[in-house]
């Protein structure tokens, strides 16, 4: 562990949470602003517009406190998050937080699988393409890597839902079956999307394993390990892919967070009832305080995995614990 000023790993932690919740602020600020996009009186748009009835307008104006200031109306809905009370839906009976929490899983489950399916791939495709430099097996992760990321993952889901769902019919196209209901259901309804996206993001971290890699074996003391006698497979084994995989820590969480974004769109495709679903109908609905709900949970989800990220990266490297 480092030592000096800043350099323990608590002073890090404690520094990267401080960060952390003064962005959560800023993103709070930012998503309560939302109300204020929409034109004239939110109250009438939310409404109907000119066909607003005035108890419809009245009734949106108390449930939304417009008839407050905007730092009055912020602190009250902040105050609220924070206790985890989101609001109400204003279309539909219910609040906003119950009904996330019942869709957060299926979302968490979709983006949690695409990274497995990344990490599996990706890895192994990274070290054998930063080992053999040069070679048809690098080449060919090189080129592979570069169509993955080209590819985006709503195109890839309707291909894959063609060849696998309707064409030879192994896995289902549209549904969703419970875990607690049937585990094999629940893997068969997600492998279409996890593939999907997983795809993308083991291209991107096998770029960057390969990039570190080559950076690492390229280094002196490399050379010094393999000049005192230890043979290639320790010396990979035991130093270059320990400080090649740091950053790729960083990488996979970056990940993570683009690909539990990225499900809203995936799960329109094989009609998922998570996040997607739900936030796509509250947009047609222009029901703000679910619109609210669902960006703010996204986006403290993701400030969170970079949290645990930037942890994991500086217990791995206590360099980074002085920046």
């Amino acid at each position: 562990m480092a030592s000096g000023r800043g350099g323990s790993l608590p002073s890090f932690i404690a520094r990267r949470l401080l960060i952390s919740i003064l962005l959560l602020f800023l993103i709070s600020l930012g998503i309560f602003s939302l109300i204020l996009i929409l034109p004239g009186n939110p109250a009438i748009a939310l409404a109907g517009g000119t066909k607003a009835t005035p108890a419809e307008i009245a009734k949106i104006t108390a449930q939304l406190h417009l008839n407050q200031g905007f730092f009055a109306q912020y602190w009250r809905w902040l105050s609220g998050a924070v206790h985890g009370n989101l609001g109400q839906s204003l279309f539909q009976n219910g609040s906003v937080a119950s009904s996330i929490a019942a869709r957060f899983p299926v979302t968490f489950a979709v983006a949690a699988g695409g990274m497995v399916i990344a990490i599996l791939l990706g890895l192994p495709a990274g070290i054998i393409s930063g080992i053999r430099q040069g070679t048809a097996r690098d080449r060919a992760v090189t080129i592979g890597s570069s169509i993955a990321v080209a590819i985006p993952d709503f195109w890839l889901a309707i291909l894959l839902v063609i060849i696998f769902a309707v064409k030879l019919e192994w896995l289902p196209a549209l549904g969703y079956t419970p875990f607690t209901q049937s585990p094999f259901e629940w893997f068969k309804d997600l492998l279409l999307p996890w593939v999907a996206l997983g795809i993308g993001g083991s291209a991107v971290i096998a770029r960057q394993v390969r990039g570190a890699l080559i950076d690492t074996l390229d280094q002196d003391y490399m050379r010094t390990a393999l000049a005192k006698g230890l043979t290639p497979r320790m010396v990979i084994g035991k130093h270059a892919l320990k400080n090649a995989l740091s950053p790729a820590v960083t990488v996979i969480g970056i990940q993570f967070g683009y690909l539990l974004g990225g499900t809203l769109i995936i799960e329109q495709i094989f009609s998922l009832p998570g996040l997607g679903t739900y936030i796509i109908q509250a947009i047609n609905d222009k029901d703000i305080p679910e619109i609210q709900g669902v960006v703010l949970v996204v986006a403290v989800s993701f400030i969170i995995i970079n949290l645990i990220v930037d942890v994991i990266y500086g217990y791995l490297n206590p360099k980074v614990r002085l920046a």
